[in-house]
């Protein structure tokens, strides 16, 4: 049996093929699966997942899940799953339903992450300055400060 292939929409087939490095562009990708993997994963953290409606057919075209595989972002498309539904039966290899589960569920996350990218990328000439600052904006992030401190604790 083929495995599954991972479909890209069609509105954010251009903002995917900017993100790929090649010669002459800004990109910052290797592959169109890491790219795809980026955004389930900031869809993912955001709680942004949105259907696919329209698919690219053409570049990118849907890309075979053995991709994802051999680039070990199996871990990934499993972990998103079980957190979405919260069912280990999820992650089942026999059952065909639960892995087309998965891959739905991973294919909506990563749209919902390139909503995300196409908003926070807008405007940008460099796509990998960009994506480090809000990589960094991530990671230095701090917790809102408290009001006040409250010292009726102490009475």
């Amino acid at each position: 049996m083929a495995l599954p292939r991972i479909k890209v929409a069609q509105d954010k087939a251009e903002l995917v093929q900017k993100l790929l490095e090649a010669k002459g562009t800004t990109g910052t990708f290797q592959t169109y699966a890491d790219i795809i993997a980026f955004a389930a994963s900031l869809g993912a953290k955001y709680q942004k997942r949105s259907p696919l409606t329209e698919i690219s057919l053409n570049e990118p075209a849907p890309i075979s899940l053995e991709v994802f595989l051999s680039r070990g972002y199996d871990y990934l498309i499993k972990l998103i799953a079980i957190a979405e539904t919260q069912d280990i039966k999820v992650l089942s290899t026999e059952d065909p339903a639960a892995e087309a589960q998965r891959v739905l569920i991973f294919e909506e996350y990563a749209n919902g992450g390139l909503e995300k990218l196409r908003n926070e990328l807008r405007g940008a000439v460099d796509y990998t300055e960009r994506l480090v600052l809000i990589l960094n904006a991530e990671r230095f992030a701090t917790e809102p400060e408290s009001e006040e401190f409250d010292l009726s604790r102490f009475l």
